[in-house]
């Protein structure tokens, strides 16, 4: 009988990818580098990671690219499928916050008529140049707060413009909405907290014309689709409006690859960091909208939200998706829940982690008959210690995968955190890495 050639393995590497890869360890949970990578600039979201990192993976794991099926259950701004498209790589991407999805569908737009989308932002900037109008929603505290009047009045009229006339759903009407939500920030007096959080009371030296803003972002939009058009970037990524604990897919396939970043449980608040830019739409009118808008719809890792719901500890304790870690979690949500009443009661940790890692194996429940057999996922993850009591974010998961059916773990730390103790509210050192899970 003759023999059997050996099967290529699907997630092979070469010592050249291998040595690249090393260089790139340190930044692969930052979303800095992606500022200077062409589509990926054009709006800033901290949530986020390398995407030039997710490129050498998937040059890693195969040659032949049509044996990769990616899945991201938590895409933000899209780095992970816009690597993929950048890999000639079949890609999908979920995400729950509204916002943050158009943000992301939009970039996916880069295979645009470029001469359409070059003719609708040229008669956007000029209608807004010959109609500027008298915006009366400095009214609206945080407007009021973040903009002068001259640049609200301008940035109005390139909305007003939009709204009225190029609002149609176009592949071009979408990055021109992109183009003008990416400079509200750049045309604001107002600062910007590490995670994108907006501080009125903290302004900034540099404030940049809305116009100006506009026709640079534009050019910069140009040539960068110029850039993934002549590179042959590939059109097979979809980005879906969906919730990872239980999505909804318009095709019924299996994924081998999933590469992603979960929220972390260290009380960032997804939702409030784009408040001003919903604000300037209209999405919201102030800060009592942002949980039925959209906190509402993510996984619950900040303690805003689960004093929202009102959560209940015990009830969360009860949810069989816990019980592979339940004799750690819950010795922790108790401590978390002594220690609050010494802090005045302000925060809810203990519910906001018991619910964290509720939503998390119900991810994974989700993930699993959606995995093809052998598949291999990257979790960029980080562990918290809030009120200075630890959550063993990595292992936990780890278990929590394995409950739902995949057959391995182990942890990839990239960098320590929480090191320097000045100012911190606590000193329990944490860390930052690469959950690999197999199955």
């Amino acid at each position: 009988m003759p023999a059997v050639p050996k099967q290529k393995a699907l997630f092979s590497e070469t010592p050249e990818l291998v040595a690249h890869k090393r260089k790139l360890t340190s930044r692969s949970g930052s979303f800095v580098d992606n500022m200077k990578l062409p589509v990926h600039r054009w709006f800033r979201y901290s949530a986020g990671f390398s995407a030039q990192w997710v490129e050498t993976e998937l040059a890693a794991m195969s040659q032949d690219k049509t044996e990769l099926r990616m899945f991201d259950p938590f895409v933000g701004s899209g780095t992970s499928v816009l690597a993929a498209c950048a890999s000639g790589i079949e890609a999908v991407g979920i995400e729950s916050h509204p916002f943050i999805y158009r943000v992301a569908r939009a970039k996916t737009n880069w295979n645009v008529d470029l001469s359409r989308f070059r003719d609708k932002t040229i008669t956007i900037l000029a209608q807004a140049k010959n109609g500027i109008i008298n915006s009366s929603r400095a009214e609206i505290p945080l407007l009021g707060k973040c903009f002068t009047d001259e640049a609200l009045n301008k940035l109005d009229s390139l909305r007003h413009v939009f709204l009225e006339s190029h609002n149609d759903a176009t592949d071009e009407g979408e990055l021109a909405w992109l183009a003008i939500t990416s400079i509200i920030r750049s045309c604001s007096t107002a600062g910007t907290a590490q995670w994108q959080y907006v501080l009125p009371n903290k302004k900034k030296a540099k404030v940049t014309d809305p116009f100006d803003a506009f026709e640079l972002r534009v050019a910069q939009m140009h040539e960068d689709i110029l850039h993934a058009q002549n590179a042959g970037w590939t059109n097979n990524c979809k980005i879906v409006l969906t919730d990872a604990r239980d999505p909804v897919l318009p095709e019924a396939k299996k994924y081998n690859l999933v590469i992603t970043s979960p929220p972390y449980p260290n009380n960032y608040d997804y939702a409030d960091a784009t408040r001003l830019e919903m604000t300037f739409w209209g999405e919201v009118k102030g800060w009592g909208d942002i949980h039925d808008a959209v906190r509402k719809h993510l996984i619950r890792s900040c303690s805003q939200h689960s004093s929202k719901e009102k959560l209940d500890l015990d009830d969360l304790l009860q949810d069989a998706v816990l019980d592979p870690i339940i004799g750690e979690l819950e010795p922790a949500c108790r401590e978390l829940a002594e220690v609050r009443k010494a802090k005045g009661g302000m925060k809810a940790y203990h519910t906001m982690a018991a619910a964290y890692f509720t939503d998390l194996g119900d991810v994974f429940q989700a993930l699993r008959p959606i995995c093809s057999s052998g598949s291999k996922m990257c979790f960029v993850v980080g562990d918290s210690a809030p009120y200075a009591v630890y959550l063993s974010v990595d292992r936990w998961l780890g278990e929590l995968a394995l409950a739902a059916g995949f057959k391995s773990y182990k942890f990839e730390k990239l960098r320590d955190r929480n090191t320097k103790w000045k100012n911190r509210k606590h000193n329990v050192p944490l860390h930052e890495g690469r959950l690999w899970i197999e199955g």
